[in-house]
């Protein structure tokens, strides 16, 4: 994904696999810091270092070998850390953001392993924030990668380009119970530019809730010149209570997990619709703005709107300043909070700060 961030970022050819070969391993970075200064309507206010305006600050290595014939083996592992204590954004995996092989042919991409999803890849088309920090689509929460996961992509051809993914869920519930399906068809017309991006969390077989997790995702967007104009389209029931709060759970885990069966909250769904724009002040200055709506589709009132505005200043080809401002409000029974690329960890966790 192509994101203007807050980053300093290093390539290295390290190996190569042959003489004759094209084959090259590469060690890459990202870091992407900013102050935090978030004050709710309850008067409580909170300032803090955080890490993940555009993309979580990361660490990887990746690799392709040429195989001849138009073919390559490729490789990623990828992973992600806080800049501001340099702890792991997992503690319970190496490689939390990707690590998979594949297959690279003339007739498309195999991949076998943990991958970005369909949504995470078209983050650049959904808003000029590439759907993190500043939006409210990214308030409401967006599955992100997933184990065990095959996926297919294909090579565009006549300006359309698909993709399908099938993450086993390993379970003894039976081969397709609890496994997490993503689909996505993508196509670009000169400016325009027009997908859908899809996933499906299958709940266990007699599952007290049997409901699957859904998230379909409609994107448009036009390259007007000196910047682009964005829609988004969004229906989904991924989004459950968590605590104290209204809001911030999951029914499908947002960066891996399984549907459960167990949350009445499945049934809840969700309507997101946002629309942006953003232009090109110079070659160096990018500006956007936001405003988005969440509706609860089940009438209980947890519905919430909020805008987003930002610059990015492009201090050098690998560094890039970045300023944003992000309102959130909350209905009565509602309880969103921002959320970066990665998640907010000095966050509002009283009722009384959130809710309403």
């Amino acid at each position: 994904m192509k994101t203007p961030k807050l980053s300093l970022a290093a390539s290295l050819c390290l190996v190569a696999f042959g003489a004759n070969a094209q084959s090259s391993v590469t060690m890459y970075g990202s870091i992407d810091q900013y102050l935090n200064v978030m004050k709710s309507s309850s008067g409580t206010r909170i300032v803090a270092l955080e890490d993940g305006t555009s993309l979580r600050s990361r660490l990887g290595f990746r690799g392709v070998e040429d195989l001849g014939g138009g073919m390559s083996a490729k490789f990623q592992l990828e992973m992600g850390f806080a800049t501001d204590s340099g702890a792991p954004a997992d503690t319970a995996r190496a490689f939390d953001r990707q690590s998979w092989v594949g297959l690279a042919t003339p007739y498309g991409e195999f991949r076998l392993g943990r991958q970005n999803g369909v949504v995470f890849g078209r983050g650049d088309y959904i808003d000029f924030t590439s759907r993190t920090l500043g939006s409210v689509v990214n308030a409401f929460g967006t599955p992100s990668r997933f184990d065990n996961d095959i996926a297919y992509i294909s090579p565009r051809v006549g300006g359309f380009m698909a993709e399908a993914h099938f993450a086993l869920a390993e379970t003894t519930a039976g081969f397709a119970k609890q496994a997490v399906y993503q689909s996505g068809l993508d196509y670009l017309n000169g400016p325009f530019r027009v997908g859908y991006a899809g996933i499906v969390g299958k709940a266990p077989a007699g599952a007290a809730v049997s409901q699957s997790m859904r998230y379909d995702n409609l994107y448009a967007n036009y390259d007007y010149g000196n910047g682009k104009l964005y829609g988004v389209y969004i229906r989904s029931n991924n989004n459950a209570a968590s605590g104290v709060l209204n809001n911030g759970g999951s029914i499908l885990g947002n960066v891996g997990g399984l549907v459960a069966g167990t949350n009445t909250e499945a049934n809840r769904f969700y309507r997101i619709v946002q629309l942006s724009a953003d232009y090109n002040v110079s070659p160096l200055l990018r500006v956007g703005g936001l405003y988005g709506r969440i509706t609860d589709l089940s009438g209980n009132g947890k519905n919430a709107n909020g805008f987003g505005l930002g610059a990015y200043y492009l201090l050098s080809k690998r560094t890039t300043l970045v300023a944003l401002a992000n309102s959130l409000r909350n209905d009565t029974n509602a309880g969103f909070r921002p959320a970066g690329s990665a998640g907010i960890r000095a966050n509002f966790t009283a009722a009384g700060d959130v809710n309403g």
